[in-house]
């Protein structure tokens, strides 16, 4: 009994934030796909993470034709809103030619993301349960038995996909920082008033970001072994207001609550033989950069033009780059990441790494807005375009 096998030039595994622009990518460039995913479509779709899209992100929908389809609408990001010891702070990000970051909800993102590619006559196939082969030419195994083959693997599954499993050990190093606390993420009914509110108090960071028009997700920081049972909803709720030193006008229903240690982990080389790594399955930067969506469409950007250049020109050269050229800007956001994280928990709990570095936290912090040249570099970071 044969079994039944379908070629394409690339397969991309995930139907995440990285498969899907790139699937979308390359539709508009005229290269055939296919993009696999083991979920259902109402769990991708309803799946909520970052909000932010950055300059850099939307500059790459931009140039292939879909900003209106995919970001038009979502507000213009100008700058970030703190809560510090109660009391409003606003810092208006510099360069102004920057300024196209988008406030965008994840969820919102990949379903513009699927509706597109389903109407461009993408292949998207939800449901898939696949096994990563390595070889001259990468290959699925479905769960069905059948096999797709194609010129190139795009592992787009995350950091507990098949495809980043079916590289040998010997051959991808594993970078990893644990910063030593972490978050109870909530999501709840509960509209904001404004996109983003991040809250410096010595009881710890909080804060609120919209995901949607009725609903948010809160952060707030606490110790690595708390559980979400330890966090019922009414001490949720104060502590929130504690922590912004404001009432939270609605507090509707909290949806899930989790603890997530924030960690950072890279992942080198990004490339082995025809299969290559994008987002999660690459690297993971903690949330309080939101970087981690914009990391992974940087990557469906740069992976995308060179899939574009070797199939017009017979040229592998940037493919065979894309791992080192990838690597240099992703160690650049795990820079900042870290120092951003680090600052804005720091400047406002002592108690996680004593009153030293609460002091120097304090101190960078304050500089972000009584210097142009330390808000032009915070802004840059924001924008992607450092």
């Amino acid at each position: 009994m044969s079994t039944a096998k379908e070629n394409k030039p690339v397969v991309i595994v995930g139907a995440g934030v990285s498969g899907l622009a790139l699937g979308n990518f390359l539709l508009r460039e005229g290269i055939d796909c296919v993009v696999l995913e083991r979920r259902d479509r109402e769990y991708v779709e309803r799946r909520q993470r970052a909000g932010v899209i950055d300059t850099r992100a939307t500059r790459a929908f931009r140039k292939r034709g879909l900003e209106d389809r995919v970001v038009g609408g979502a507000p213009v990001q100008t700058g970030l809103g703190f809560r510090v010891d109660g009391e409003d702070r606003w810092l208006e990000l510099a360069v102004e030619e920057h300024r196209e970051g988008r406030f965008c909800p994840q969820q919102v993102l990949v379903r513009n993301l699927i509706t597109v590619f389903e109407q461009d006559g993408g292949d998207l196939r939800f449901g898939t349960e696949v096994a990563v082969e390595d070889g001259e030419r990468p290959r699925v195994r479905l769960g069905d038995g059948s096999v797709i083959e194609g010129d190139f693997l795009a592992g787009c599954d995350g950091s507990h996909g098949a495809t980043r499993a079916a590289i040998p050990e010997d051959r991808i190093t594993r970078h990893s920082h644990e910063y030593g606390y972490a978050w109870l993420v909530v999501l709840a009914d509960a509209p904001a008033d404004r996109p983003t509110l991040m809250a410096i108090h010595r009881r710890g960071f909080a804060a609120q970001f919209g995901r949607g028009p009725q609903a948010s997700r809160f952060y707030l920081q606490c110790p690595l072994e708390d559980t979400p049972e330890e966090w019922p909803d009414e001490r949720i709720w104060s502590e929130l207001e504690t922590r912004f030193g404001e009432p939270i006008p609605t507090k509707g229903t909290i949806v899930e609550k989790q603890v997530v240690p924030l960690r950072g982990e890279v992942h080198s080389p990004m490339s082995h033989g025809r299969i290559h790594l994008l987002g999660d399955a690459a690297h993971i930067v903690p949330p309080m950069s939101a970087k981690g969506m914009n990391l992974a469409l940087h990557d469906a950007d740069v992976f995308a033009d060179a899939l574009v250049h070797y199939y017009k020109n017979d040229d592998q050269s940037l493919l065979d780059a894309y791992s080192d050229t990838r690597l240099r800007d992703v160690w650049n956001y795990q820079a900042f990441a870290t120092w951003f994280t680090d600052t804005m928990h720091d400047a406002g709990d002592p108690g996680s790494r004593g009153e030293f570095r609460h002091r120097v936290a304090r101190a960078d912090f304050e500089r972000l807005f009584t210097s142009d040249t330390a808000n032009r570099l915070l802004s840059e970071f924001m924008a992607g375009l450092n």
